[in-house]
């Protein structure tokens, strides 16, 4: 038996200049380089069918664009820096007045419960033992619910008791 080699020569590849292929470019001739490209049928038609929504004119710069963000978002450290800097911009602004926001009704809620913990505390000069005790029950609750309590559940929990 022998084995026969077959080799396949590597088809040049083949270069164009295109006027205007590159939006933004003023129709300067740009160069471009052919190469194959395997999609499946279905990946194709959707590129053909929908290459006209980021204002492309052919498939050809539909998948450039596509490449150009793929390679973008893959130089970048994290994913936000991929984003537009007018959309990061909003987002940062919201997320700016909702920080603030979060923090006015902590320093509300800080406030008050402050000014209930000193009433009780001076109504009921409780000692450093039951305050512990209270502390760790405290922190069991909070645990068991997830933070979620309510004024009423522990009534009636202290009812049941």
């Amino acid at each position: 038996g022998t084995i026969s080699v077959v080799r396949y020569r590597k088809k040049p590849e083949t270069t164009r200049f295109i006027q205007g292929s590159n939006p933004g470019t003023g129709g300067i001739v740009s160069k471009k380089i052919k190469f194959a490209l395997y999609l499946t049928p279905e990946k194709k038609a959707e590129v053909e069918r929908r290459y006209n929504e980021d204002g492309s004119r052919s498939a050809t710069a539909f998948v450039e664009h596509a490449v150009d963000f793929y390679l973008a978002s893959l130089s970048v450290e994290n994913a936000g820096a991929a984003l537009p800097t007018a959309v990061k911009s909003v987002i940062e602004g919201r997320l700016g007045v909702f920080e603030n926001r979060i923090a006015s009704l902590l320093f509300k809620l800080t406030v008050q419960l402050d000014m209930a913990m000193n009433l009780l505390a001076a109504y009921f000069k409780l000692d450093e033992d039951t305050m512990r005790r209270q502390r760790a029950e405290s922190v069991s609750n909070v645990k068991r619910t997830n933070g979620q309590l309510s004024f009423e559940s522990i009534a009636r929990s202290k009812d049941e008791a």
